[in-house]
């Protein structure tokens, strides 16, 4: 902790990977918007959580071909997006483990690290699911693809939840030497 003002300082990998990260995110929403349609008001999201063939058939029919292709390049980036959030999370747990030498805490942050890889790889099978699924859309696919990204959501918040438990249960701040 910086004495003087009281922030934190991160240290420069963790900087690094949430820029690259933040950039990549920015990058995959606007690739997005053109893929906000009725039949998919999250865009790639509800391509990715449509679950039957019938849904993905009709996700696909409100993007026409423009918005098919907007959704191959978000599918790509995202191959690209992944190794960069878990690099981010994977520095954060660090980071926020600095301070935290007890085996519970460390064993919870092996805990951390797992759900996270395992989000990284749900997240990774489902693109390859989905890019898939263009021509034409089956439920096999959809569906395996809508428990690769359930698997990916479950692993990421439950892997925050676990990072905002540890530092919680420390009661004061990170602490730098």
């Amino acid at each position: 902790m910086d004495t003087a003002s009281g922030s934190a300082i991160l240290p420069q990998g963790l900087k690094v990977s949430l820029l690259i990260a933040s950039a990549l995110l920015l990058v995959l929403l606007m690739v997005n918007q053109p893929l906000e349609t009725g039949s998919a008001p999250q865009g790639i999201v509800s391509f990715q959580m449509a679950g039957t063939a019938e849904q993905a058939h009709a996700i696909l029919r409100s993007w026409r071909t423009e918005g098919v292709a907007w959704a191959k390049v978000s599918l790509w980036l995202d191959f690209l997006f992944i190794p960069a959030y878990l690099v981010a999370l994977i520095h954060l747990t660090r980071h926020l483990m600095r301070d935290r030498p007890g085996v519970r805490e460390r064993m919870v942050a092996r805990w951390i690290r797992a759900l996270f890889l395992a989000a990284g790889l749900s997240d990774a099978s489902e693109n390859i699911l989905l890019l898939n699924n263009f021509n034409p859309p089956t439920d096999f696919v959809s569906l395996s693809a809508t428990i690769c990204a359930l698997i990916k959501f479950t692993g990421l918040t439950l892997g925050v939840a676990g990072l905002v438990i540890i530092r919680a249960a420390r009661r004061h701040p990170l602490i730098h030497s």
